[in-house]
């Protein structure tokens, strides 16, 4: 239990929170033991666990929000937690009282980088729906990965210290109706980019003891150091902006304090530029796709207690996952006293 202290402290995380207790385990000796099939069992708890916990993050934000759920026309909803059919989507319509006509869209497996690929596609709903308004819906629990520490499986030990369990919604749509929407970040352009030769970095894969599956934690952030300036250029040079990276400010996937460090070396970042991401690691670990709306949320607070000033009006949302799949986002700052999250 030392080294797995000794591990998330490594990896930058002091704090988690798991759905699974002392409790549950009890009750399933076998996803202690990677030997044993345990697969069913999981996925009969995630499948009603991750929709509760996805209407939980959905409530708070439709109410945040102002408007009734019955407005929202796109449901886009993302997990690695299950495989289901129907799925979390289709649940969550008489969880929180949507329209059953609301139009759904599943994404299964992304990783890391889900919560942005779920983005990226209420964008593209959005600005092609006259009126849309998309209900993006990420939920984590690590139950699929979980078992019991052991000394000779490095890969556990990972697993027990960085990732942890949780759920962000965000409402997304196109000219905001005001006084009542209230955005703080327009959604300028989305990219996605496979890093070559990078396949093997990051896998994931359904086995009979929950997922299998490998994080190369030495190659994954010198893979993303040494592609990260391409994709940021590739981003901004089509838009004419010239900004340097200290001026933005920056929502980052904190898939670990490795890979925060290397970014932070690469693009010679200030220190407080990855703040947000390094509270959001070190309070709540990695939790797959959800962490960037946290992250998001985390930058929305900071800017409300700054009063806006000194914040810079363009940023950068980056995730990364298998494949190794870098997302890259611009955003633009239009008021910083609010979100829509």
């Amino acid at each position: 239990m030392v080294s797995h202290a000794l591990t998330g402290q490594k990896l930058g995380v002091q704090k988690r929170y798991l759905h699974h207790t002392e409790e549950l385990l009890r009750a399933h000796p076998e996803f202690l033991d990677p030997e044993s099939p345990s697969l069913d069992a999981r996925l009969d708890i995630v499948a009603t666990a991750v929709p509760e916990l996805a209407a939980q993050a959905s409530k708070k934000a439709i109410a945040e929000w102002g408007r009734p759920a019955t407005d929202i026309t796109h449901l886009v909803v993302t997990t690695n937690s299950g495989a289901h059919m129907p799925g979390v989507d289709f649940r969550l319509i008489p969880l929180l009282g949507l329209r059953p006509s609301v139009r759904r869209s599943m994404l299964y497996l992304n990783g890391c980088f889900a919560g942005s690929a779920a983005l990226r596609l209420a964008k593209d709903l959005a600005e092609n729906n006259r009126g849309a308004r998309v209900l993006v819906v990420c939920a984590e629990l690590t139950i699929m990965v979980f078992d019991g520490p052991k000394e000779d499986r490095f890969q556990t030990l990972v697993n027990q210290g960085l990732f942890g369990d949780g759920a962000g919604a965000v409402i997304v749509g196109a000219d905001p109706a005001s006084p009542l929407e209230r955005p703080l970040f327009e959604m300028v352009s989305a990219a996605q980019t496979v890093v070559p030769n990078s396949d093997h970095a990051i896998t994931m894969h359904l086995a009979e003891a929950g997922y299998g599956g490998n994080i190369s934690t030495r190659e994954v952030p010198v893979f993303i150091g040494n592609n990260i300036e391409k994709c940021l250029h590739d981003s901004f040079g089509p838009l004419g902006i010239a900004a340097k990276w200290n001026d933005l400010f920056w929502a980052v996937h904190p898939g670990s304090s490795a890979i925060l460090d290397h970014i932070d070396t690469v693009l010679k970042l200030q220190p407080q530029k990855l703040a947000a991401s390094r509270r959001v690691l070190r309070e709540y670990g990695n939790m797959y796709g959800v962490t960037i709306i946290f992250v998001l949320d985390e930058l929305r607070r900071r800017h409300k207690e700054q009063h806006g000033v000194g914040v810079p009006d363009w940023g950068v949302m980056m995730t990364f996952g298998p494949g190794l799949t870098v997302e890259t986002m611009v955003l633009h700052a239009i008021q910083h006293e609010d979100i829509l999250a």
